[in-house]
């Protein structure tokens, strides 16, 4: 099939425009065979298809969204790349809008609510069809930005039982506590709570601690320790050393995430600390590698995929102008025992 030769523009975008001149039809017959219209020809769908291929047109979704009403992107905001648990959020996510023909437009927040309010400011600026949002705690312009724009959102991780907020995830204090009480059952009388980057659910995670401890008789404020430098492996590694030097000593340390706990056992091998003998070790979130370590790790484990899922799908029921019969879901939660307590 020859396709008469078009003069590229000066910007060097290809158009709608051009496509329909390469194939010698309209502009708004090149739109309904993209789009995939049944009403088209089919030998003239095969020649747009041709021209847009051989010119290497590209649609331009945000006029799309202009002339339809319709956008056909998902602005999710998370705190963090680097961490394998909203990779798993995020994989998640995607393989249920994608089918649906929405993108998601990704944004890091590095755990900054300033950051996220200015995220959430400049995807609002691009009309997206919905927002999944990371947790429940953000600042009051935020707030009024995305009840102002009328954008269906969906809040991750966290389940709320507010009205109007639509949630899907569990309660980070209950998990915490209930670790907590595995690791009291254990016979464990000075349990440490080692926590970094000191996000909201790390802190709703120290708050079920502190109560299963308040309860128990047994908390102690020189128990906690609090970093808000960034999680990782060597930060965890650090943080074991200095809480094996506390007097009285402790008997069990409860990191707030698995890459910390990780780090614990890594160092604990190089000291010759006796885990679970001397000190019990659990951690958070059921990462990569836990039930690897030596001892394998006892942990919590997160449905991070199934929250995604779930989320996903009762924000395209909301852009669809759907009833959400739950608005809150929760999905628990596991507490996975291993080697280490």
């Amino acid at each position: 099939m020859k396709l008469p030769a078009v003069r590229p523009r000066a910007t060097g975008r290809v158009t709608l425009a051009d496509v329909a001149q390469a194939a010698g039809v309209s502009p708004i017959t090149v739109s309904r065979a993209l789009r995939g219209e049944r009403a088209v020809d089919p030998e003239l769908v095969l020649r747009v298809q041709a021209a847009a291929a051989k010119l290497g047109y590209v649609p331009d979704p945000a006029a799309r969204a202009l002339a339809s009403r319709h956008s056909a992107h998902v602005a999710v905001l998370i705190p963090m790349l680097s961490n394998a648990l909203f990779v798993d959020l995020l994989e998640a996510v995607q393989s249920t809008l994608r089918p649906a023909g929405y993108q998601t437009l990704i944004g890091i927040t590095h755990y900054n609510a300033s950051e996220e309010e200015q995220l959430l400011r400049e995807q609002l600026q691009h009309r997206p069809a919905g927002l999944l949002m990371t947790g429940l705690e953000r600042t009051e312009a935020a707030r009024k930005l995305m009840a102002q724009s009328g954008v269906p959102c969906v809040h991750l991780m966290e389940a709320s039982g507010l009205e109007g907020i639509y949630s899907v995830g569990f309660s980070q204090v209950d998990a915490g506590a209930a670790l907590t009480r595995h690791l009291l059952a254990r016979g464990r009388r000075r349990i440490a709570f080692a926590a970094a980057q000191l996000d909201p659910r790390t802190m709703q995670r120290l708050e079920g601690w502190r109560r299963e401890l308040g309860a128990a008789g047994l908390y102690e404020p020189t128990l906690e320790w609090l970093n808000p430098a960034p999680s990782s492996l060597a930060l965890g590694g650090r943080m074991f050393e200095q809480i094996m030097g506390q007097k009285p000593a402790v008997d069990a340390v409860f990191f707030c995430n698995d890459d910390l706990a990780q780090g614990a056992l890594l160092s604990a091998l190089r000291l010759g600390v006796d885990v679970p003998g001397q000190v019990a070790v659990a951690g958070f979130n059921d990462l990569t590698g836990s039930d690897q370590m030596l001892p394998s790790l006892t942990t919590v484990r997160t449905p991070r995929a199934e929250i995604g899922h779930a989320a996903a799908r009762m924000l395209l029921a909301l852009m669809n102008g759907e009833e959400v019969a739950t608005p809150c879901v929760d999905v628990g939660y596991e507490i996975v025992v291993r080697e280490s307590t």
